[in-house]
Order: C-alpha cells, then sequence, then structure tokens
C-alpha cells in the first residue's frame, strides 16, 4: 500500500503542495511536511522530484546563513530538516548540486562547526555533509568555492549537549 499511495500522491500533484508547506509560519507545520517528503523520498521518483522542487525550501529553514530575519526552529524541526535533505540526496546528485546552488553547504558547516547548535543537529548536518562529499564529481567545484574535506566531517567538539536538558523527544507527549 505504501509504494501505492506514494505513487498517487505524485500523480495527483500531492509533493508540491507537500513542498510548499515548507514556507509556512508554524514550526509544527515546517516539521510535518519535512518529515512527510522524507517518507515520500523512498519512491525514487519522488525523490528526484523532491530535489528538484523542495531543496531549497528546505534550505531556507535551516538556520544561518544570510536570511533575514533568521528562522528559530526548535532543534527536533531542523533535524528532521537535516534528514529529509540527507534522504533526498542519496543516490541523487542532481539534488546534491541543487543543495550546493542554494547555499545549503554554507548552512550545513556553519551548523556542523559554530559550536552553538545541539549534538544531534551538529550529526545529522554532517551526515549530510559527508553524503555531499562522497560524490566525486562535486569535490573539484566545492574545493574551488573555498571549502576543504575538514568542512565536511563531524565536527562535536564545541557543540552544546542537550539544549533544554531533555534528552527524549517529547513532540508526542
Amino acid at each position: 500500500y505504501g509504494r501505492y499511495i506514494r505513487s498517487a500522491l505524485r500523480q495527483e500533484k500531492g509533493l508540491s503542495a507537500i513542498a510548499d508547506l515548507l514556507t509556512h509560519d508554524s514550526e509544527r507545520v515546517v516539521k510535518a511536511a519535512s518529515g512527510a517528503l522524507r517518507n515520500l523520498a523512498v519512491d525514487s521518483r519522488n525523490k528526484e522530484l523532491i530535489g528538484k522542487h523542495a531543496i531549497p525550501n528546505l534550505v531556507k529553514n535551516l538556520p544561518g546563513g544570510q536570511q533575514i530575519p533568521a528562522k528559530n526552529l526548535p532543534e527536533d524541526t531542523v533535524v528532521s530538516i537535516l534528514n529529509t535533505i540527507n534522504e533526498v540526496i542519496v543516490d541523487n546528485l542532481e539534488a546534491a548540486k541543487k543543495l550546493r546552488e542554494t547555499q545549503g553547504i554554507e548552512k550545513l558547516v556553519l551548523i556542523n562547526k559554530s559550536g552553538n547548535r545541539s549534538e544531534r543537529e551538529v550529526r545529522a548536518a554532517a551526515l549530510v555533509l559527508q553524503t555531499v562529499w562522497g560524490y566525486k564529481e562535486l569535490r573539484k567545484p566545492l574545493e574551488k568555492e573555498g571549502w576543504k574535506k575538514s568542512d565536511f566531517q563531524v565536527n562535536l567538539n564545541n557543540a552544546s549537549r542537550t539544549q533544554g536538558g531533555n534528552s527524549f523527544d517529547d513532540s508526542t507527549l
């Protein structure tokens, strides 16, 4: 049934409707939309479409970069967005290129190295960065832009430990 539902959603143009929800003001809507896109990306055709059309909105929701005013999304939402980006760019070079074009690398490195993000956020950002670095076709363009291999490795030294003191997911309580 899951394969059928993912296919039906794609055919009924539901992916674009869900991707549009990423621009919503409510963090709960953004988190739900990113989670739905991650689940839909299991299907390879959906993954291609999400990579083309949703990556820019996913990147806009990440902290840091040049955006003003900066969205101050909770840790769970940021981690959900990062996991969605990773699911979309795995085995999808075009989506990884789109991530680079939308200044996603800058934001991911900032999350990884800034020192003011939680350990979960740093790990999720590092996973995406490692996935990007895994594409040999992207290494030369990234190096031309000034990025080094060390920018794509986990940096937990500066990460603050769980913000707020909770080490469990209380979003469903």
